[in-house]
């Protein structure tokens, strides 16, 4: 026996990906080779933000199919689905239909063999109530319809983050590279502290210049006019006396 129940289906899937446009097109793809259509498209961002979302208008025969071929596009983050049975409330309105499609057809009978002018004048106005709620019927049942046939499926895609490199480990040193490296460092050490001397006296020169030659002719002046100190037997100099016997 046929089945026979009047389904309607709605899904949300989100997907995670390092290419969304590339998702993206096959999903529409996958939608119209299943007879269905894009209801709406929203991208935004760009680079690590990058975001796409499609609103899919699948047959409800080939939704399952589709829906697995979506999903596996991409890594699945979200996957929500959702499945209403419309039969009772399709068959109520079709009922409600052709019950107010003979009450506008019995008014239009009334209208038609009407004499007076008020008659008329009533049986219009009640008519084109009636049409009217024949109308907001049919809109339900279009409705309907429309989500029976074709069910909704919400697609999210987002940007895969791209891990950072790892930086490279560095190796193990032997006993040889390790006296290098002590020597190398040892070397820079003694030129740093021979430059900083270096630049040290360069810095002092002009001073030593200025200073040091008024400080030597001072010294030597010095030198020539302080007393001389006595030294016995030196000549010129007077010799004690002597006592006698000596």
């Amino acid at each position: 026996m046929a089945d026979t129940r009047l389904i309607s289906y709605t899904a949300q899937l989100e997907l995670r990906t390092k290419d969304v446009g590339q998702v993206l097109g096959k999903a529409r793809e996958l939608t119209t080779a299943s007879g269905g259509y894009v209801g709406g498209e929203v991208v935004s961002g760009g680079g690590p933000d990058e975001f796409g979302q499609l609103t899919l208008k699948i047959p409800s025969t080939a939704y399952q199919q589709t829906l697995e071929q979506l999903a596996a596009l991409g890594e699945v983050l979200t996957r929500k689905s959702q499945a209403d049975d419309l039969t009772q409330q399709v068959a109520d309105v079709a009922s409600r239909v052709q019950t107010q499609q003979a009450s506008v057809d019995r008014v239009r009978a009334l209208m038609a063999q009407a004499k007076s002018l008020s008659d008329i004048t009533s049986l219009e106005g009640e008519l084109s109530r009636r049409e009217a709620d024949l109308e907001s019927l049919q809109k339900q049942q279009k409705e309907l319809s429309a989500r029976t046939s074709y069910s909704t499926v919400t697609l999210d895609v987002r940007r895969e983050a791209v891990a950072p490199t790892p930086k490279p480990k560095p190796e193990g040193k032997g006993f040889g590279d390790s006296v290098g490296s002590a020597l190398g460092g040892g070397w820079h050490v003694l030129v740093a502290i021979g430059s900083a001397l270096v630049v040290a006296l360069a810095a002092v020169a002009p001073f030593l210049l200025v200073l040091g030659v008024p400080a030597a002719l001072l010294y030597r002046y010095w030198r020539r006019t302080r007393p001389q100190p006595f030294r016995p037997g030196e000549p010129g100099e007077p010799e004690e006396p002597t006592g006698p016997g000596e």
